[in-house]
This record gives structure tokens, C-alpha cells and sequence, in this order.
């Protein structure tokens, strides 16, 4: 028995030492999708800034969540705390000047208007993301309402 488990202990190591040889060789080119090897990396541009000007931004759709309009890189937000409503509680709003979270954050799941931030809606960056100072990578031709309400020409002129 002893000669079995020393012989199949052998086969391992020597099928390990066969497959970390094929590995090493496998490390020198990164299989990609495209079918060719990635032969170097770019250089990975540097992190933004993030956009820091306590204005708000338009919205481009009706339900779109509000963007943050500064940092929030060391806010604390866990099942204990939430730096967020340190200023938009219903309570801190009057101080700090910042705009209150929605009513709508009020509600549970069966439209009941609690007494303070329904947990589902507790976990601010779930919808709400700040933004960074960048130029868009790609183009955008996205119109929002008004403006494709402006560019309709006026009914009845026959055009």
C-alpha cells in the first residue's frame, strides 16, 4: 500500500512539473478574443479629477438619478452609518443648504411614506455616481425632450 500512495504521489508531482513548464511558456503571450497575442500594454492613463463644484447638473431623462456634485471619496456608507444624510436628511438640510433626498426615498416596497429613509433606498451610490472632469471618450448625439421639442417645426404651416 505504502508503494501504491508513494508511486501515486510521484505521478503528481511529476504531471505538476510537466504543467507548470506549459504554464511558463503560456505566461509570454495573453490569449485575447481578437485571436493575436497582446504583445505590450498602453500605458494606463491617469485617474480624473472629480468634478468638485457643488453645482447641480441637468438631467437628461426624467427619472434619471441626480449626479453627485462633489467628493465623496472617504464617506462612509454601510448598514451603520451614512455620511450622505449628514447633510441631505430631511433634519440637516436647513444647515448645510443641501438639497433634501427625494420623498420617493421615504417609501417602501408598498408605497407607504416612512418616517425616515426606506433601507432600500439607503445605499446612496446604488443610483447616485460624481463625475469626473473628462472629455467623453466617444460621441454623443443624445438630444434630451427640449430639444427635440424645438426642433419640431410648428404644426399647421404646411411644411
Amino acid at each position: 500500500m505504502k508503494n501504491f500512495m508513494y508511486a501515486a504521489l510521484l505521478a503528481l508531482l511529476m504531471g505538476g512539473l510537466g504543467w507548470s513548464s506549459n504554464l511558463a511558456q503560456a505566461e509570454d503571450t495573453i490569449a485575447t478574443l481578437r485571436g493575436s497575442a497582446i504583445k505590450a500594454q498602453p500605458n494606463t492613463p491617469r485617474i480624473p479629477r472629480i468634478s468638485n463644484t457643488d453645482l447641480k447638473r441637468m438631467r437628461n431623462y426624467p427619472e434619471q438619478p441626480p449626479t453627485i456634485p462633489h467628493k465623496i471619496r472617504s464617506y462612509q456608507v454601510d448598514k451603520n452609518v451614512n455620511k450622505c444624510l449628514t447633510c441631505h436628511s430631511r433634519r440637516a438640510t436647513a444647515e448645510s443648504q443641501a438639497p433634501m433626498v427625494s420623498v420617493t426615498h421615504f417609501m417602501d416596497r408598498d408605497g407607504q411614506v416612512r418616517a425616515s429613509v426606506s433601507p432600500r433606498r439607503y445605499f446612496c451610490n446604488q443610483c447616485h455616481v460624481p463625475q469626473h472632469d473628462i472629455n467623453p471618450l466617444v460621441g454623443n448625439t443624445f438630444l434630451d425632450v427640449d430639444e427635440v421639442i424645438g426642433r419640431l417645426k410648428p404644426m399647421g404651416t404646411g411644411q
